[in-house]
């Protein structure tokens, strides 16, 4: 039985099996679904496996695919399938289970913060619930200026810098008190277009 999430990533006329597609050069309208250089990015992470191995690189690729769009619709996971010759089951099954990939639009900065037992022995709980309200968001929404958007999330692997939050699945950030939050929050909006703006 298909998974529940996996099911809702598939159309009624969607095949979940089978190969993919040819060699990833020759797909056709390639640079219609991503620019040349993140499929020169993929090209170089797909070159560190051996020729029939190319599916291995298929974190990086949803990684970079993600990074240019913004978040993974099911045509790119579709793309991203093809360009590696694997099954878009196999694509959904990856993104589906790592937190890091989106399968929805998200805000332009991606807070995460981390609520496991170390972080919420630090007050990560209060860290949290600080958040919320000076976004005036919960976890998994977007604030309605479309700059943030807050998630709940699992062990980061530092805990001594409990409690730790993950800007957009890259940047992190140590000790995540309201002063520290303020000044971050502070930081991304005045790095957005037009200065900022939004909940405060």
């Amino acid at each position: 039985m298909t998974p529940p999430k996996l099911a809702a990533l598939a159309s009624p006329g969607r095949s979940l099996g089978g190969p993919g597609g040819r060699s990833s050069p020759k797909l056709p309208g390639a640079t219609d679904m991503l620019s040349a250089d993140a499929l020169l990015r993929i090209d170089r992470e797909v070159a560190k496996y051996p020729a029939d191995q190319k599916q291995s690189a298929v974190m990086a690729a949803l990684a970079i695919a993600q990074d240019e769009k913004g978040w993974l619709a099911t045509e790119t996971m579709d793309f991203v399938a093809g360009y590696l010759g694997m099954p878009a089951v196999a694509v959904y099954e990856v993104a589906t289970f790592y937190a890091m990939y989106n399968l929805k639009p998200t805000g332009r900065h991606k807070l995460t913060i981390c609520t496991n037992l170390p972080c919420a022995l630090q007050d990560a709980v209060r860290s949290a619930e600080y958040l919320k309200s000076k976004l005036g968001i919960g976890f998994g929404e977007t604030t309605p200026d479309g700059l943030f958007t807050l998630q709940e999330g699992e062990c980061m692997g530092a805990c001594g810098d409990a409690p730790v939050l993950l800007v957009n699945n890259k940047r992190m950030c140590s000790w995540m008190r309201p002063e520290a939050i303020d000044a971050l929050l502070a930081e991304l909006r005045g790095a957005a277009p037009g200065g900022g703006g939004g909940a405060s």
